[in-house]
């Protein structure tokens, strides 16, 4: 059997599992799944402060930071048993080192490592076969607990589950409009599955973050990648960039607007600042220039003769309108559009022809008709001249007539009669 037909991809969890010929389970971590990986710049550098500190990952985008307090050496990769609410729980160690520091400030948590949880040791392989069994569990149990909320008529959508490593609590993440009374829920949970019940509220971002998946620019969900605070988004993000606002583009998986919809915002908005908004037409000396449309990055406003026309289109800089607006409240009117550039519309330069595999031949040469063995003739009686013959100051290289289809001698000759 082939070796790659063992792996399990877990990428949910970041990590591969294969089991062996003796029938021992292997897991190793794996970066490439991993939902939310943070790049460790950092590597190789050593602060003591930090020597005890690590960053543990869990499900799907759920992570913590813990102390090691095993006395065990742990290195990045490593499976861990961790200090849980209830029993204890089993992860995967991202991160290790000074850089773990530096993400406990930008999440706002105490870098005090009393305050921490605690690593009990490494995870052994009893450990991961109680790990697998509950995950294992995971995908019935949520079949189930969206059958039983819909048997209660709750407005609410059980998105995933996730079961603790010891196999005795389980999160189940839901997605709801509003507040959701599950009092009932959790003891119907309780009673069916034997388990302890945490329920976790999330958006539909979230839960995008949470599925994964490829959004329309052919990239990973930002959501998924990198996102960890969701930010309001609404349409007048799509507004100031010019922006067709057609929802079906502007949506994303989640069916919200698109997360990305704030990433220029600023830079258009400084563009904008620095373009005058041109409410009537610009006065010149031989017309009205209308104004069509205006490139915000660019900071660039085209304007034509015509009202409403996108032919001749004349590009200005936001600068110089603002100096014509100037000019025009003065009573000045500047010369014409035309003595600039005559049109701002783009040159198309056509492609037919560039595909062909014969383009960078050299062209060949037409071969010259050898006229050696052929003697000039006398005149004719008459004062004509032989057809075939070439007059006197005719150069070598021009072609000389052919009398036998009755064509015309050269010029200043005569025709027979």
């Amino acid at each position: 059997m082939n070796e790659n037909e063992n792996i399990q991809f877990d990428c949910s969890r970041g990590c591969t599992i294969t089991r062996k010929e003796d029938d021992e389970l292997v897991c190793v971590y794996r970066q490439g799944c991993c939902k939310l990986e943070d790049y460790d710049y950092l590597k190789g550098v050593h602060q003591e402060q930090f020597s005890n500190l690590f960053e543990v990952r869990f499900k799907n985008t759920r992570k913590g930071f813990y102390r090691n307090d095993s006395g065990q050496s742990i290195k990045t990769g490593d499976l861990v048993v961790v200090e849980s609410q209830t029993g204890h729980d089993l992860g995967i160690v991202t991160l290790e080192g000074p850089i773990v520091g530096r993400q406990m400030k930008c999440k706002g948590i105490d870098p005090d490592p009393n305050a921490l949880k605690k690593i009990y040791r490494k995870a052994k392989v009893y450990d991961i076969e109680k790990w697998q069994e509950a995950i294992a569990r995971e995908q019935d149990t949520m079949i189930r607990a969206r059958q039983i909320a819909v048997e209660l008529g709750l407005e609410m959508k059980i998105g995933d589950v996730e079961f603790q490593g010891d196999g005795t609590k389980a999160i189940f993440y839901y997605i709801a409009e509003g507040r959701v009374d599950f009092r009932e829920l959790i003891k119907v949970f309780a009673e069916e599955f034997r388990i302890r019940i945490e329920m976790k509220q999330i958006g539909a971002r979230q839960e995008a973050g949470l599925i994964g998946g490829l959004g329309v620019c052919g990239r990973e969900l930002c959501c998924a990648n990198y996102i960890t605070s969701f930010k309001s988004i609404s349409t007048s993000a799509a507004r100031c960039q010019d922006l067709s606002l057609n929802p079906q583009k502007l949506a994303g998986q989640c069916g919200k607007l698109k997360c990305c919809l704030n990433y220029e915002v600023e830079n258009y908005l400084d563009a904008q600042s620095r373009i005058p908004k041109v409410q009537e037409p610009l006065e010149f000396e031989d017309g009205l220039a209308y104004l069509v449309k205006t490139d915000i990055l660019q900071e660039k406003m085209y304007f034509s003769y015509e009202k409403g026309s996108l032919a001749n289109l004349y590009p200005l800089d936001a600068s110089e309108v603002v100096e014509i607006i100037k000019m025009n409240r003065n009573g000045i009117r500047p010369e014409s559009l035309r003595t600039e550039e005559e049109s701002g519309a783009p040159e198309f330069i056509s492609a037919v022809g560039d595909d062909s595999i014969t383009r960078f031949d050299k062209p060949k040469k037409k071969k010259k008709k050898n006229q050696k063995g052929k003697q000039p003739q006398g005149p004719q009686q008459g004062g004509e001249q032989n057809p075939q013959a070439r007059p006197q100051g005719q150069p070598q290289g021009m072609k000389k007539p052919n009398g036998n289809k009755g064509s015309r001698p050269g010029q200043g000759n005569n025709r027979n009669q």
